[in-house]
């Protein structure tokens, strides 16, 4: 049973999230054929599993010492948020030079980083990533931003990994253009199964593995599952565009819950 903010999710609306084929990979037009059909790319082991498990236990390095809610967010937000090891992460050749690639010019990362855990046992509205598209964040720049979903460490489903709905950027387009989602800067909603009958699509889901990475558009719309494992879950998303397209200048500054955004 999958869960998520404590809904149920039904399991006639499941689906699996399925990983871009090797032959696929390095096939740049392909590629964005495929993203602009399923509205993501899950690349599988595109990073170093040693890279990622060497900043998972840097993270709870620092954050291990904490003993309460504050010293933790001081550690978060002082120490990781702005730090080097982060900022080498996310630039990190690998990373950067496949957006690079796939952009076809300099990319651009946003500043404004964001790095969610999630404990094992934690429910209830509120603690999981409810459904969101990230363009109701980013309406400030081009809303061509391509968002980078990466599990710090292996995140199989009971773990809480990111779901996505099934080709939802097809319809959020369409309502978009036509200004029927000038919605503020909130969720959707935390009502899963709720919004995948209104939507008539199924979430996708599956076992993440250290190294894997899904970029996804702006306008797919996306959630995170409840852990319900022995495990800590942690992940990071962060968020290339091309330099050359308009930047929200409201993600500018580093990430920190207290920002507004």
């Amino acid at each position: 049973m999958l869960t998520s903010n404590g809904y149920v999710l039904d399991e006639r609306r499941l689906g699996e999230l399925i990983p871009v084929p090797a032959a696929e990979r390095e096939d740049r037009t392909r590629l964005r054929a495929r993203l602009q059909r399923d509205g993501y790319l899950f690349l599988t082991g595109l990073l170093d599993p040693v890279t990622v498990q060497g900043f998972r236990e840097y993270y709870f390095g620092l954050t291990g010492s904490a003993t309460d809610r504050a010293s933790y967010r001081q550690v978060l937000f002082g120490r990781i948020v702005p730090g080097a090891e982060y900022a080498a992460f996310c630039t990190q050749p690998a990373l950067k030079g496949w957006f690079e690639w796939f952009l076809g010019g300099d990319p651009f990362l946003h500043r404004r980083k964001i790095i969610r855990q999630t404990a094992p046992g934690e429910n209830g509205i509120g603690t999981a990533t409810q459904a969101h598209y990230d363009l109701l964040y980013l309406r400030g720049g081009s809303d061509q931003v391509l968002s980078a979903w990466i599990p710090l460490g292996d995140c199989p489903v009971s773990r809480g990994g990111l779901t996505y709905l099934d080709r939802s950027h097809h319809r959020v387009l369409a309502e978009e253009a036509a200004g029927r989602l000038k919605r503020p800067a909130a969720s959707l909603t935390a009502d899963l199964p709720g919004l995948a009958e209104e939507y008539d699509a199924n979430w996708l889901v599956t076992d993440y593995a250290a190294g894997d990475v899904v970029i996804h558009t702006a306008h797919t719309i996306h959630a995170a599952l409840d852990n319900v494992s022995t495990e800590m879950r942690l992940s990071t998303d962060i968020r290339y565009q091309r330099a050359d397209d308009a930047i929200d200048a409201r993600w500018q500054s580093d990430w920190h819950d207290q920002d507004g955004l």
